[in-house]
């Protein structure tokens, strides 16, 4: 199994940038797809978007297209999501999370580890 640990939250204004980092311990990095996904008070948790083992192909919801993005370094065991041009109704808590054998999908439970997360606020 593999240990995510997420890192790079913090407090942004509007139209700011935050970089998240995920590092992986346990089995190699390499052998996951991995995801991002977020969860604010009240609502479910969200696809943010998905890389590929190889970070060949990545994936994004609507709502981030444009102004995050989403890499890899699998010589690092880590993967990140770069955040621009936040707005307030990003503020979450984010979660990395590792898929043995599906890519991109944005359903939570095709997910097998997660990490504990971090929060990110957005002020206007």
């Amino acid at each position: 199994q593999v240990q995510l640990v997420e890192s790079g939250g913090g407090l942004v204004q509007a139209g700011g940038s935050l970089k998240l980092s995920c590092a992986a311990s346990g089995r190699p990095f390499s052998l996951y797809h991995m995801g991002w996904f977020r969860q604010s008070p009240g609502k479910e948790r969200e696809f943010v978007g998905g890389i590929t083992k190889s970070g060949g192909s990545i994936y994004y919801a609507d709502s981030v297209k444009g102004r995050f993005t989403i890499s890899r370094d699998n010589a690092k065991n880590t993967v990140f999501l770069q955040m621009n041009s936040l707005k307030p109704e990003d503020t979450a808590v984010y979660y990395c999370a590792a898929s043995n054998y599906l890519s991109g999908s944005v359903y939570s439970t095709s997910y097998d580890y997660w990490g504990q997360g971090t929060q990110v606020t957005v002020s206007s």
